[in-house]
Formats: C-alpha cells, structure tokens, sequence
C-alpha cells in the first residue's frame, strides 16, 4: 500500500460546493462568495455534508483515518476528525484529504468505479465531483 505522500503525487478529483474550477478570469465575484460561505454557519452545513458522504461512503467501503492501520473508526470519530482538524482518509489506495476551514475535499487515486460511487453520493449531498 502506497504512503499518504505518494498517493498526493497522484491524479485528482475535488469535491466541492461548485460544480466546476472558477476561471480565474470569471466575470463573477468568487472571493466575495466565498467570504460568504465561510461565515462560521455556513461552513459548518458545508463540512456536516462532506462528513455525511465520508460516512455514507464507509457503509460500502473500509475507511481509515490518517496513518492508523485499523479500518472503520467509531462514526463519532470520524465525524469529529473532519470537522475538528486536518484529516487523511484512506479507503484502500485512495485518499481523501479534508481541512476544517476548506468548502471542499480533494480525492486521490480513486478508480472509476469509486469515482462513479462518489458522484452518486455528491448527487445526494448536494456536492458537485470534477477534476482540475
């Protein structure tokens, strides 16, 4: 199994409250918005749904958190981690990185049939999936 630091060597997904990378010469007002979703209210809704898919997800597949070998922490765990501090998720040779103060989540190495699951679980959360 490849280490935490070679699998962010790897291709990339976001999972995001947006549905596509803002351009950075997009006539919008993107910094403005996300002044706006950072509001603390906010950004709690927007890391209760990454938290809702990462335990959705972990019904089908093992989950581990950062460097620990044992798979599937308590849900309480796992929800905390996320929301509390800077967390790695593994699920086998796939990462998922998360941060307490991002609106988004960056998987790695994810085979098509893991990314085809995730974009069913976005669906669900209301979450959108792309690739950089």
């Amino acid at each position: 199994m490849r280490s935490n630091e070679e699998l962010l060597e790897t291709p990339y997904h976001i999972i995001d409250i947006l549905p596509e990378q803002v351009k950075a010469d997009s006539p919008g007002q993107y910094f403005a918005v996300e002044r706006y979703w950072m509001e603390p209210s906010r950004l709690l809704a927007a890391k209760q749904k990454h938290t809702d898919l990462v335990l959705k997800l972990n019904c089908y597949r093992a989950v581990s958190l950062d460097e620990e070998r044992e798979p599937n922490p308590d849900p309480e765990r796992i929800a905390e981690a996320i929301m509390a501090r800077c967390v790695c998720i593994r699920i086998g040779d796939t990462l998922i990185t998360s941060a307490p103060d991002d609106l988004y989540l960056t998987v790695y190495n994810a085979d098509e049939a893991l990314l085809r699951f995730l974009h069913t679980l976005c669906i669900g959360e209301g979450l959108y999936l792309w690739k950089p």
